[in-house]
């Protein structure tokens, strides 16, 4: 049974010759039967009304195996069949029966039955189409015929199915709502088979059948018109050019199907992007609005809000994703996608640039009240440098170092001014930013929230404020006493000042002023001069006292010891009185001078023809007293309350004025002589 087959032979009628050989082992008629029904199914309707001519070989079976099938013939194609051909062996069958039986059943058969030896079949069949096992020289390979039958039916049953899935799913991707062409794509999506191997196949198939037809067989006998209907060639190319279509509307269905599937995936994405921004992310910073008490809380809540922008980044990285697919997807022009897309990317833009303006906003909240707490913190400690400062009680050595004390206090004060008014910019442009806070609350009320970081602002710089003040009213208390302390300092300075003044007029009326003048008008020019020099140090030492009892005041008002002016004052008095009784002898010694001159020069300028000359010779003894005695002070230290002594000038100094003295008190002597002279000669005239 495997070579029963159709050869491609035809019969004088054209009929399709129907060869079945037998052998000698058992044959199956079911076997036998179902493959003469597939046989019977290759031919076209065309050729089977021409009839079957069928060849049983009988040559290696058995007169019963042959006379079963020929009966059965009957039964499978009895109107098919126009003639049987059974091919007797070489050994002798019982003519007879054979003979009688094929023939008693003609009628009943309904085609006629023959027996003929091998070489007697081309009596009824051509040569041209019995093969070389009947005589013949057709040239059939029967293995041949059968394996490209088998890959026929092959590719008649992938192609056939597949155009049956390719079909279900295109036609699925026609319907008119787009959830049944979803539905329908989703259960049918993926054909059984491979459509390129199907169609590989079917080119292939094609391919040998043409070769086939247009070359010849191998042997070089020219091709049979039968083999188009044996082989089908027509239904190959049928077939292909079914699934070429077929599976360009599935690669087209595949093609939307991707970009169907691409786009739920990116509107699947998006929606996720968006449910978590919307959702834990805008939960993360809902709950988010405090600013902190201090620099170390805000730096606590800097790092969280950098925790929560370092989740927030993971999902933003996704939407630049998702905004180069979509961008990708607008450039390639489907219109129909083109508003779906349009509103994704907007959607998509929309929440993250609110998420992203929301994180950017609290990050400069907590970064102007990171600076806010730090201005406050720079500002308490210089206020507590300042106030440490003002606790100190002051012990300068000097005025120098109170106007170095009181510039650098100066200094600090003016830095927390300018600390204050740093302090109350952040903090305004800290209250002005917890004033939009309110657009970013998504339907929260942060009335609350916002007061008490309000609250604590304003508590922070009224508290500063107050401080400021309190260090501001000690600076004045400070201020005022470092600057009575500057007085002090001032009036001891100037005080002593005074007494080295007196000092030095004290000195230079002991070491210059010594002259006592050459005549009376001279001497009372020197006697007018000293008494300027006198007021001169009187004023000295009334500006001196002054000092002193300025000095006195501010101790008392500073409720201090001055540590100078307890000796300056003895100083100054000592000095004064010194100054005095030297002023006094000073005085007593040009006024006698005054006296000695005015009275000499009388006598010397008198003419000796007075009569009145000779009757005071008197006032010459006075003249003479008086010069003696100032000689006599010349030569007298001035002593003072102390007991000490000290001269006018140098004992050279001293010897030329009573040298200048003894030589008028001569002239004055000699004045007398002369005025005597006329006196004594008168009584011996």
């Amino acid at each position: 049974l495997l070579f029963l087959s159709e050869t491609g032979g035809k019969d004088r009628r054209s009929g399709l010759i129907l060869t079945i050989p037998l052998c000698l082992e058992q044959t199956s008629m079911d076997e036998l039967s179902v493959t003469l029904d597939y046989l019977l199914s290759i031919p076209s309707e065309k050729c089977k009304a021409r009839g079957f001519t069928v060849i049983v070989d009988g040559r290696k079976s058995q007169w019963n195996v042959v006379k079963t099938v020929v009966l059965m013939l009957q039964n499978v194609v009895p109107a098919e069949v126009s003639l049987v051909c059974v091919v007797k062996p070489d050994e002798f069958w019982d003519k007879k029966v054979t003979h009688f039986c094929f023939w008693k059943e003609k009628d009943r058969l309904g085609f006629e039955v023959i027996l003929v030896s091998a070489n007697k079949l081309t009596r009824y069949i051509e040569p041209c189409q019995l093969t070389e096992d009947f005589g013949g020289t057709l040239t059939y390979d029967h293995m041949d015929w059968l394996n490209k039958r088998l890959v026929f039916e092959k590719f008649t049953k992938e192609s056939t199915s597949l155009l049956d899935e390719l079909a279900l799913i295109n036609n699925g991707s026609d319907k008119g709502t787009q959830q049944e062409r979803e539905r329908s794509i989703d259960l049918n999506f993926l054909p059984s088979v491979d459509p390129e191997t199907v169609l590989q196949t079917g080119h292939e198939l094609l391919s040998e059948l043409q070769q086939r037809r247009f070359n010849g067989s191998d042997g070089g006998v020219s091709w049979s018109p039968m083999d188009d209907e044996l082989l089908a060639q027509p239904q190959v190319m049928k077939l292909l050019d079914s699934l070429r279509e077929q599976y360009t509307r599935y690669q087209e269905v595949c093609r939307q199907r991707s970009k169907r599937t691409q786009l739920e995936e990116i509107q699947q994405k998006v929606m996720q992007v968006v449910n978590w921004l919307e959702g834990p992310g805008s939960e993360q910073l809902r709950t988010q609005w405090g600013i902190g008490d201090s620099i170390r809380a805000s730096q606590a809540l800097q790092q969280k809000h950098e925790e929560i922008e370092s989740q927030h980044s993971e999902w933003f990285a996704v939407y630049v994703e998702l905004n180069q697919q979509i961008a990708a997807l607008l450039n390639a022009g489907d219109e129909e996608d083109l508003v779906e897309l349009k509103a994704l990317q907007q959607q998509l833009s929309d929440v993250c640039y609110r998420q992203a303006s929301q994180l950017e906003f609290r990050q400069n909240l907590l970064q102007a009240a990171l600076e806010f707490h730090s201005v406050a913190q720079d500002l308490s400690q210089q206020l507590d440098g300042l106030l440490g400062m003002l606790c100190v009680d002051v012990a300068p050595a000097d005025g120098a170092s109170i106007q170095q004390t009181l510039k650098l206090l100066e200094e600090k004060l003016k830095s927390v001014d300018l600390g204050l008014q740093g302090l109350r910019e952040k903090g305004q442009s800290l209250l002005d930013q917890i004033s939009n806070q309110a657009s970013w609350a998504y339907g929260k009320d942060v009335t609350i929230e916002n007061k008490e970081n309000v609250d604590h602002i304003q508590g922070v710089m009224e508290d500063m404020q107050l401080r400021k003040q309190r260090c501001e009213d000690m600076v004045d208390v400070r201020r005022l006493k470092m600057l009575q302390m500057v007085q002090l300092f001032k009036c001891e300075e100037d005080a002593a000042q005074a007494v080295e003044w007196l000092s030095e007029l004290l000195d230079a009326l002991l070491k210059t002023h010594i002259r006592l003048g050459d005549d009376a008008q001279e001497t009372k020019v020197l006697l007018e001069k000293h008494r300027k020099f006198v007021d001169v140090a009187q004023s000295t030492y009334d500006y001196g006292r002054q000092l002193l009892q300025a000095t006195v005041v501010l101790c008392q008002s500073l409720r201090c010891t001055s540590r100078s002016s307890g000796d300056t004052l003895p100083r100054l008095n000592r000095v004064w009185k010194q100054f005095t009784v030297t002023s006094e002898e000073r005085v007593h010694r040009l006024e006698t001078a005054v006296a000695f001159h005015s009275a000499a020069e009388k006598i010397l300028q008198e003419c000796p023809e007075e009569p009145e000359a000779f009757n005071d010779m008197d006032q010459f003894d006075e003249i003479e007293a008086v010069g003696k005695s100032l000689l006599d002070r010349l030569t007298v230290p001035v002593v003072y309350p102390d007991g000490s002594e000290q001269y006018f000038g140098s004992p050279s100094d001293m010897a030329s004025a009573a040298e200048h003295i003894r030589e008028k008190m001569k002239l004055v002597s000699l004045k007398k002589q002369q005025l005597r002279q006329p006196e004594a000669t008168t009584p011996e005239s």
